[in-house]
């Protein structure tokens, strides 16, 4: 395979439709659009229009809302990251952060941190630095005889 020989699969590209362009086209004089009618005429925007009769995007209430301030984290399982010692990809005797963990391949990239919790077993005695961590989690960890580093709350 040579450069000048990449081409797009079959069937990936389409010829685009050259709309009005005279009666052996097949999308000539009203270019497929029908005959008369709003539909058939440039500008409709008609979607949700309900002749009229209130909408029912505005017949129903709004509900919910978006926290700005909400933080998304990394969540990993306490067996995920003993997979990841068992496996060689993280070092139990150094300090787990999240740079660590992206560079072991556990998580993909680092949102706003990384939160540990319960699920499976962990044997290894690790340092963990990080942003939050389940109860079971923390329990889980310190039975093995690590540690769980969590910022300190800041007072109210």
């Amino acid at each position: 395979m040579k450069l000048n020989e990449l081409r797009d699969q079959q069937g990936a590209t389409h010829a685009r439709k050259r709309v009005g362009r005279g009666i052996g086209s097949g999308l000539g004089k009203t270019g497929g659009r029908g005959v008369k009618g709003q539909k058939s005429r440039s500008g409709v925007a008609i979607k949700g229009f309900e002749g009229g009769q209130m909408p029912i995007y505005r017949r129903l209430p709004k509900r919910g809302f978006r926290n700005i301030f909400g933080k998304k984290f990394n969540e990993v399982s306490v067996g995920r990251i003993q997979a990841a010692i068992d496996a060689g990809k993280l070092d139990a005797k150094e300090t787990i952060d999240a740079p660590a963990l992206v560079k072991a391949g556990v998580i993909r990239r680092v949102k706003d941190g990384v939160r540990l919790l319960g699920g499976g077993e962990i044997a290894a005695r690790v340092t963990l630095d990080i942003s939050g961590a389940s109860k079971s989690a923390v329990e889980k960890v310190e039975k093995a005889g690590g540690s769980v580093k969590l910022p300190e709350k800041a007072a109210e």
